[in-house]
């Protein structure tokens, strides 16, 4: 019966550098997830009269209505406004956490 040494081939030595370096990754990770969060993207709908402002967690920290947008007998126009006002701002938040994970994607097996 034939014996294994070494177990992968690298020993223990290169178990421990793997883990330093998903660590690494991890705290890396960590790092665009933060900064992601104190990113803020604005979206706007009919030329600026509707401004939603929300960080790159999707969490909305202004909203902006011009007084012109505001007419009470069309209520459904200026909420029309602001929804297309956030989905501007979401996909602008989108494309940014999507550049900011980049570099995690290959190692996160295309999760982003």
């Amino acid at each position: 019966m034939a014996k294994y040494g070494g177990g992968f081939g690298g020993g223990m030595g290169n178990m421990q550098a793997i883990l330093k370096q998903a660590q690494q990754m991890q705290q890396k990770m960590q790092e665009a997830q933060e900064e992601l969060a104190e990113t803020e993207v604005t979206g706007d709908a009919g030329g600026g009269l509707v401004e939603v402002t929300m960080t790159c967690k999707k969490e909305v920290v202004a909203v902006s209505i011009k007084p012109e947008a505001v007419d009470l007998d069309d209520l459904e126009m200026l909420e029309d406004l602001i929804v297309a006002a956030f989905n501007d701002a979401s996909a602008q938040a989108d494309e940014e956490a999507k550049e900011v994970m980049a570099p995690f994607a290959g190692a996160m097996g295309g999760m982003f």
